[in-house]
């Protein structure tokens, strides 16, 4: 059973389709303790990080994610969710879930480009199972003001570049972490879901 947070920071039916096409067992809660009872667990989200961490702490689904991590069950981060399992965001000064060493920046406004970074865009990853049979250089479904920058090396598993070199994907022990949106990236997308749903 996968269990999908609902924190109430956007909207959960793309991910709902993306896991129904796979035919996967899920909930869709905002119940710490259902939550805690899953084998997986898919931590999405889209808006601002300020305002999720306080429904958060409010709600003891942030704890409820850390007791997850802290078990060694398999947890996705999806958009914000991704960026909140990191240490910190510079939206709104924001504390978050630590579960991952490094910190969310803001797009510099003087690249010459838009944002937030909105669209289709290519990754290069590396060898982790959540990209078993996707070819290098993808393309993926972005939307973000605020990007990724994990401190080592080691756990970043796919970058991106938009006017400069970001993490697109991070992992470490059994927490993953996508900046892009899977659910809304076509075939190459419902691989990844597909390839947390089977192989993790």
């Amino acid at each position: 059973m996968i269990g999908v947070v609902d924190y109430k920071a956007g909207n959960l039916k793309s991910v709902d389709s993306a896991l129904s096409f796979h035919g996967a067992d899920f909930i869709i809660s905002d119940d710490p303790d259902k939550l805690l009872k899953c084998d997986k667990m898919i931590f999405p989200g889209v808006g601002e990080a300020f305002s999720a961490m306080e429904v958060l702490k409010k709600s003891g689904l942030g704890d409820a994610v850390k007791t997850f991590a802290d078990s060694g069950k398999p947890l996705l981060g999806i958009c914000l969710g991704a960026q909140i399992v990191f240490e910190s965001s510079e939206e709104r000064n924001t504390t978050c879930l630590g579960l991952i060493p490094g910190v969310v920046k803001r797009f510099p406004s003087d690249m010459g480009l838009k944002v937030p970074h909105m669209g289709w865009n290519t990754i290069e990853y590396s060898g982790i199972n959540l990209f078993k049979g996707i070819k290098q250089n993808s393309s993926f479904y972005f939307v973000h003001s605020y990007y990724i920058e994990a401190h080592s090396s080691a756990n970043i598993a796919a970058t991106c570049e938009y006017g400069l070199n970001f993490t697109a994907a991070a992992v470490k022990d059994n927490i993953l972490a996508c900046q892009f949106h899977p659910e809304k990236s076509g075939e190459a997308g419902l691989k990844v879901l597909g390839n947390f749903i089977k192989l993790y």
